[in-house]
């Protein structure tokens, strides 16, 4: 089977849902098909719009047996479903327009990805949340959800050396993602100000993606008075990513909103308890008080107590952290996860195969 993979730029881009994507293209390259890259421009919104009348792109769209886009992508694909020649599939991490935006922008992005979600055949979810959200906004769609999962790295550390780690000083916290507003650095950075005693924050991610915003952020530390504790390392290389991960006691990155937020399981794989939002897609993952804390966006006060709890009980602290690798070690693994989406696109394409064209669900889309 032809598979035209939609993606913006570089397929190796390190967020999670780029290694979503990538897993999806080896799970269905390993079963035999081919999988071609359709590279977008990334652009701001009002010039990807543009793109989905630009028949250059839709000319690249055309000629494959099934087309699996990301539904990043939604806005350079929105005027060119009706068009393709093949089922089409989009994979979706979150909705643009579950974020939060001033209020003139939201109905703009809802009206768009309503309409883009109308024109597709199929949807892959990578949560219930997810699901529940595009279905709200724009109608059930036959579906699957598959979940990322968490085993991109071998964690080298056991339930003893989790254990011990517990008791050790200054409490160290990991913010890993990359510096733009929806990841809530500002929000920990003002709860971590609030923390009575000793503690380390290392924040590992990119910060070209906003660099005002990074900017803001180092700036915030230094205003707070906390910036002897705070290191921003930039981006790593898996490997010292896996060291610090392996050192560190508690994995905070209380978002805006994450549709799942894969970082959180993998930091559960080194037994790090997840502080994480409430909305979104986070709580199928985390049990709040158990292998992690639920804040809601923008609650500093949450932060600042959650931190408090594990700074000052370090047995809590060990008893989640064990609980948090007990919740990875249950968590089906990519192989398993992409195997599910595999044959769910599988299942697409053959569904396609025995039934005339004009019945498919994303008719109603082009009238």
């Amino acid at each position: 089977m032809r598979v035209g993979l939609a993606v913006y730029g570089d397929l190796g881009t390190t967020s999670g849902g780029f290694l979503y994507d990538r897993r999806l293209a080896a799970a269905l390259r390993d079963a035999g098909h081919r999988v071609s890259v359709v590279s977008l421009p990334r652009r701001d919104y009002p010039r990807a719009l543009a793109d989905s009348l630009d028949p250059r792109i839709r000319r690249r769209l055309r000629g494959f047996d099934l087309l699996v886009e990301d539904e990043l992508c939604h806005p350079s694909l929105v005027g060119h479903n009706a068009a393709v020649d093949a089922p089409v599939v989009a994979v979706v991490h979150h909705l643009r327009s579950s974020e939060r935006w001033p209020a003139w922008q939201r109905p703009v992005y809802r009206a768009v990805e309503r309409r883009y979600l109308r024109s597709v055949d199929a949807a892959i979810y990578a949560s219930e949340s997810t699901r529940g959200d595009a279905e709200r906004l724009a109608g059930p769609r036959p579906s699957t959800v598959a979940r990322p999962a968490g085993d991109r790295f071998d964690p080298g550390i056991d339930a003893d050396a989790i254990a011990a780690r517990a008791e050790r000083e200054p409490l160290t916290i990991c913010f890993v993602g990359n510096v733009v507003p929806r990841k809530g650095l500002d929000v920990l950075l003002d709860g971590l100000a609030r923390v009575p005693g000793d503690w380390r924050l290392s924040v590992i991610g990119s910060e070209s993606a906003d660099p005002g915003y990074a900017r803001e952020t180092r700036q915030q530390a230094r205003n707070l008075g906390i910036a002897d504790s705070v290191r921003f390392e930039g981006r790593l290389p898996d490997d010292a990513l896996a060291d610090r991960l392996a050192e560190s006691h508690l994995l905070a990155v209380p978002s805006r909103f994450e549709g799942y937020g894969v970082v959180y399981l993998e930091g559960m794989g080194f037994g790090l308890p997840a502080l994480a939002p409430t909305a979104g897609g986070a709580p199928e993952l985390v049990t709040h008080g158990e292998d992690g804390f639920l804040v809601a966006p923008d609650d500093a006060a949450a932060v600042t107590e959650a931190v408090e709890t594990v700074l000052s009980d370090r047995d809590r602290l060990r008893e989640m952290s064990l609980a948090a690798r007990r919740r990875f070690e249950r968590h089906p693994g990519w192989d398993e996860s992409m195997a599910s989406a595999r044959r769910f696109l599988e299942a697409v394409a053959e569904k396609r195969e025995s039934k005339p064209q004009t019945d498919r669900p994303r008719e109603e889309a082009r009238r």
